[in-house]
C-alpha cells in the first residue's frame, strides 16, 4: 500500500472530523476501481466489523463491498455473513450504509453475485416487520439497480420487478416502481 493511501486509513481517526470525511471519500473513491492493496487492510476491516463504534462498523462495511471487485482470493464469500450482519446493525444509519453499499459485492463475480442477490431478495422479503423497512426495501431496490447497470444482467431486472410486484401498499409500489423507470 502506498503512502498516500495509508494516511488516508490514518487520517479516519484523526481529531479532526472534516479531514477524516475527506480520507473516507479518497478511501472511497480508491476502491470505486481494483486495488492491489485490499489484503492489506482486509483482516482489520473484518474485525471491525464488530467494532464497539458504529462509525467503525460502517466504514469496515463499505470499503469491504468497495474492495469485493479486487479480491481474487475470493475472501468475501467466507465474509458476506459478517457484512451482512452490519446490514442489521443497532444503529439504523450503519445498517443502512451498509446496505447501499453491499450491491458492489455482485461486481467480484458470478458466486458473490448470486450469494448477494439470494440474501437481497430474502431481506426485502422478510423486512416488513422491522422499523423503516419501506427505506429498507428502497434502498434495496436502488442497489439493484446499480448492479445491474454496471453488469446488464436481465435476471437482476427481472428479480427486482418481481419483488416490486409483491408490494401490497399501492403508495410504495408506485415509489419502488420508479427506480426502475427507463429500463
Amino acid at each position: 500500500m502506498d503512502t498516500i493511501i495509508q494516511s488516508y486509513f490514518d487520517n479516519l481517526h484523526a481529531e479532526d472530523k472534516q479531514k477524516q470525511y475527506e480520507s473516507f471519500q479518497s478511501i472511497m473513491e480508491a476502491i470505486d476501481k481494483p486495488v492491489d492493496w485490499a489484503y492489506d487492510v482486509w483482516e482489520q476491516l473484518v474485525e471491525n466489523l464488530t467494532h464497539s463504534d458504529n462509525h467503525e462498523r460502517a466504514r469496515a462495511a463499505q470499503f469491504l463491498c468497495g474492495l469485493a471487485k479486487s479480491d481474487h482470493e475470493k475472501r468475501i464469500l467466507k465474509d458476506f455473513n459478517a457484512i451482512w450482519q452490519v446490514t442489521y446493525d443497532k444503529k439504523f444509519v450503519t445498517a443502512r450504509h451498509t446496505i447501499q453499499s453491499i450491491w458492489k459485492i455482485g461486481l467480484a463475480g458470478p458466486e458473490q453475485k448470486e450469494l448477494l442477490l439470494i440474501h437481497l431478495a430474502d431481506r426485502y422479503r422478510s423486512c416488513i416487520n422491522e422499523k423503516n423497512y419501506t427505506l429498507i426495501r428502497h434502498d434495496i431496490l436502488v442497489g439493484l439497480r446499480k448492479l445491474y447497470d454496471q453488469i446488464d444482467d436481465e435476471s437482476i431486472k427481472t428479480g427486482a420487478l418481481q419483488l416490486i410486484e409483491e408490494e401490497e401498499d399501492p403508495k410504495y409500489k408506485k415509489k419502488y416502481a420508479t427506480v426502475w423507470r427507463n429500463v
